[in-house]
């Protein structure tokens, strides 16, 4: 296996898509495929949609669109394209050797995003996993496009350099890092089942890419998570302990953000971390309410929840970056999935004290009530009231001490 040095040189690349259904829905897309194109680092000169039936197997787009294509590349000296899609191995194959330029596509910018900002050995792993099983299946027969794999977008991570590897060093390579995520996955199974023996809250924080997670997390438990306007500013998941003002402690715990077409190759790598919805108590939905795209964000946030099979759970959303919403967008949003909708502005901490009143409430639905007097000697009892549930009064009496309060299901047997 050689190794050879790339230097990076900046792209310039136009957008393709190809419009079957809902024309605005496409160029929706394709802004969005402008800011992840960015966000990698590249600079997209030009667009072009067709609209067809249904997307050409064999080339992506058709026949005459590509000599249309040709000309345009040469027009704004492109370096690349970059399809809204992801492309199959012949799709690219057939691409690249008609159009002769590097060809790309949306889920190799989202890697090649994760690759950039993942921080932490286990994100590494998993978008390292992603990246080599997207890659394995076009690498064959494309050895003459590998020399187009420099420099850049696309490149990052164990495509950093030219990789000159076959089919059996790549699978031995994923079957190493799918070992390493078998212990990760077996690390976070050990973690949620001492938090749920503890019987502390689970509360994740959901959402499309760039809506604000980060910044509640760090609102409310000064988590010093990275907040920036970027998709994906932040990969790599947070958990940490908030105590209520009502006295009980629970966690808050964040997941990478959401986005149309997420690449099924990450979410496969990343499903013990985006599976962390799945294990909480409650979840929390933080919209971009300024985004004219805003219920089609929320509708994909919801889809991916079902996919990962995340059940009925009580929702809070959060219609967050209302101080940005302009007269052209103030659109009416409305979840019929929630339990609780708060508008908010995070960053001026508007809307936090509501989402902690409605946790509050969630919690308290799910208590159990309880009266009791204990002896003096059971006083670590009421600590643990205090920790887990809702201490509403203690008096001292006779016979012990009268405790007033609402306990969790799971601590109610213990005392």
């Amino acid at each position: 296996m050689e190794l050879y040095e790339i230097k990076d040189e900046l792209e310039k690349v136009i957008l393709i898509a190809v419009n079957t259904k809902d024309e605005k829905e496409t160029a929706a897309s394709l802004d969005e495929l402008k800011e992840l194109v960015e966000t990698a680092g590249a600079i997209p000169v030009g667009r072009m949609i067709q609209n067809r039936e249904q997307i050409n197997s064999a080339t992506y787009i058709g026949k005459g669109k590509i000599e249309e294509l040709k000309e345009y590349i040469e027009s704004l000296e492109a370096t690349g394209i970059v399809c809204d899609d992801e492309l199959s191995p012949a799709q690219l194959k057939n691409l690249e050797a008609a159009l002769n330029t590097k060809v790309m596509d949306r889920t190799l910018i989202i890697l090649d995003i994760f690759a950039k900002r993942a921080l932490t050995k286990e994100g590494k792993i998993q978008v390292e996993l992603a990246q080599l099983k997207y890659r394995s299946a076009r690498l064959v027969g494309l050895r003459s496009s590998l020399s187009r794999l420099g420099g850049g977008i696309g490149t990052r991570g164990p495509g950093e350099k030219k990789l000159e590897m076959d089919r059996r060093l790549i699978s031995d390579r994923i079957a190493e890092l799918r070992r390493d995520i078998e212990d990760i996955e077996r690390h976070r199974d050990l973690s949620r089942s001492k938090r749920s023996e503890n019987s502390i809250p689970v509360i994740s924080i959901v959402g499309y890419t760039n809506a604000g997670k980060s910044t509640l997390l760090n609102r409310l438990t000064d988590a010093k998570i990275l907040e920036e306007d970027k998709l994906f500013a932040t990969l790599d998941p947070t958990t940490r302990n908030y105590k209520l003002p009502m006295g009980q402690e629970v966690l808050f715990t964040d997941t990478v953000g959401f986005i149309r077409k997420l690449p099924h190759h990450l979410i496969d790598a990343f499903k013990s971390t985006l599976e962390e919805a799945k294990y909480a108590d409650i979840i929390v939905h933080v919209v971009d309410a300024s985004n004219p795209q805003a219920d089609a964000h929320m509708q994909v946030v919801y889809e991916t929840l079902d996919n990962l099979k995340v059940g009925e759970k009580p929702v809070i959303t959060i219609l967050n970056k209302q101080d940005k919403i302009g007269e052209e967008n103030n659109i009416i949003l409305k979840d019929e999935r929630a339990e609780y909708v708060i508008k908010a502005s995070i960053k001026q901490e508007i809307g936090i004290g509501d989402l902690v009143e409605a946790v509050e409430e969630i919690l308290k639905e799910r208590s159990i009530y309880l009266e009791k007097v204990f002896d003096y000697g059971e006083a670590g009892k009421i600590q643990l009231i205090r920790k887990y549930g809702q201490l509403i009064s203690e008096e001292y009496v006779a016979e012990g001490i009268l405790v007033k309060a609402n306990v969790p299901n799971e601590i109610y047997g213990r005392l």
